[in-house]
């Protein structure tokens, strides 16, 4: 690990309403014991303005690339001091995660004018969900130390969070509970957490159902609670934020556009390009788009709506399964970080997100559903005027298109109930001999297509 000057870095669980009270990180609580609402990770701000702009910006510049099996390897924990202060190394449970790639976006796929995505799915297990879960894991094995009652950790999921949960709960030895909804993940989401030797159990219920069941198994202090409700948690994802400016030379971009499901994701890029520019690596800070499905879309209802309380609705069956929550957690967070951060929310059609992944596949992007969402935002932005032709924006990809294979196969077979499958380009079955491909590549000229090989 890189030294850093002597400094007592703190950080607590505090009230986002502002209710009295500070509880110490390895806490089991999850909520206000005043109001019953969100916490969030409160660092000591004061401390941390201890080094300048620069100083940190030299320090988290001299961790990358960090030597392989070194905690600094990792891009949340080589940024630890913004993230678990004082947490001993032999407590970090991590595979290398974060440090993922910023890649320059083609205007065809998202009418932007200068475009990136940043591909989270580079990941362990494929998804962002795994910045936040090194985290959480971490904090539970410092936990379990000093309560031997905490036999395990359990999460509601729609896919990438149960993978996540389960594949760091397997490196430290802890065991893990998963709550899915039954048939509203795909094949390898399923099979992730179970692989990785989870308890997974598929509810006839949507996902809002599945969370309503874990926050009460959680209850009585034996089983910690995994989901976003646990700030922790966001507290990996804000690394995002740093990355993404660390990438772009120490600068933030004009925008970031993020798929909300239940909302943690927006919540923590905003605290982390809240904290850059605040300690001054930064000058300025983003706007923020966040991109929902319409089949569920309770964020961008209120938004339109004009009101702060988001609500919750019974979420429609989406191709963007990982977002398909009605009632999200996180909103109270969101909402802040939106009004903040001047804000916007878009919604996507089912056409609209398959025509995105489908254009942004082409391009050799193999692009998951939820990612299309922000893709299909971002080109309306555009086509509103909202986001200038000249401004530079970032797209969240939250996870692997590898998880959504399913889905691609039935959109090349044309086989997509209710929508037009445009740019499907299905395989061909041949006999087995040099005539039947020749004249199927004659055949393939005489349609205008380059049959050079």
């Amino acid at each position: 690990m890189t030294d850093i000057p002597s400094v007592p870095y703190s950080a607590v669980f505090r009230c986002i309403a502002g209710c009295q009270g500070a509880y110490p990180l390895d806490s089991l609580i999850y909520c206000c014991p005043s109001c019953h609402g969100l916490l969030e990770v409160s660092h000591d701000v004061g401390a941390l303005q201890r080094l300048s702009g620069e100083e940190w910006i030299e320090l988290f510049d001299s961790r990358y690339p960090a030597r392989a099996g070194t905690v600094d390897a990792s891009g949340v924990w080589s940024k630890r001091e913004w993230v678990y202060p004082g947490l001993d190394s032999r407590d970090i449970i991590h595979f290398s995660e974060g440090n993922t790639p910023l890649v320059e976006l083609p205007h065809r796929v998202s009418g932007l004018g200068r475009g990136w995505i940043k591909q989270c799915g580079h990941t362990q297990t494929g998804s962002f969900k795994d910045l936040g879960m090194t985290v959480l894991v971490s904090a539970v094995k410092r936990l379990r130390r000093r309560r031997p009652s905490l036999k395990a950790v359990a999460c509601a999921s729609t896919g990438d969070t149960s993978a996540a949960l389960a594949a760091y709960c397997a490196r430290a030895g802890i065991p893990a509970l998963i709550l899915l909804p039954e048939g509203k993940t795909s094949m390898a989401q399923l099979l992730q957490p179970l692989a990785s030797g989870a308890v997974v159990c598929a509810l006839r219920t949507d996902f809002d159902g599945c969370m309503k069941i874990v926050q009460k198994l959680t209850e009585d202090g034996h089983i910690y609670l995994a989901n976003s409700l646990n700030s922790l948690r966001l507290e990996g994802q804000k690394t995002l934020a740093i990355e993404i400016c660390q990438q772009l030379g120490w600068r933030a971009p004009d925008w970031v556009v993020i798929p909300g499901g239940n909302l943690g994701n927006v919540s923590a890029l905003g605290y982390g390009f809240s904290l850059l520019h605040r300690l001054g690596l930064i000058r300025k800070r983003p706007r923020i788009a966040c991109a929902q499905a319409q089949q569920a879309n309770p964020l961008y209802r209120a938004y339109k709506a004009g009101r702060a309380d988001v609500g919750s609705i019974v979420a429609r069956n989406t191709l963007a399964t990982a977002i398909q929550i009605g009632n999200p957690v996180s909103a109270p967070r969101a909402v802040q970080v939106l009004r903040e951060f001047h804000g916007v929310v878009e919604q996507a059609s089912e056409q609209e997100l398959a025509d995105a992944a489908a254009l942004a596949d082409s391009e050799g992007m193999l692009c998951c559903p939820q990612t299309a969402v922000a893709l299909a935002c971002s080109r309306k932005l555009v086509h509103v005027g909202v986001i200038g032709s000249e401004d530079e924006t970032v797209v969240i990809s939250t996870a692997n298109g590898l998880k959504f294979m399913d889905y691609k196969r039935d959109y090349h077979r044309n086989d997509l109930e209710g929508l037009q499958c445009r740019h499907a380009n299905p395989h061909h079955v041949l006999e087995p001999n040099l005539k039947s491909v020749l004249a199927f590549v004659e055949q393939l000229g005489r349609c205008g297509l380059d049959t050079n090989v």
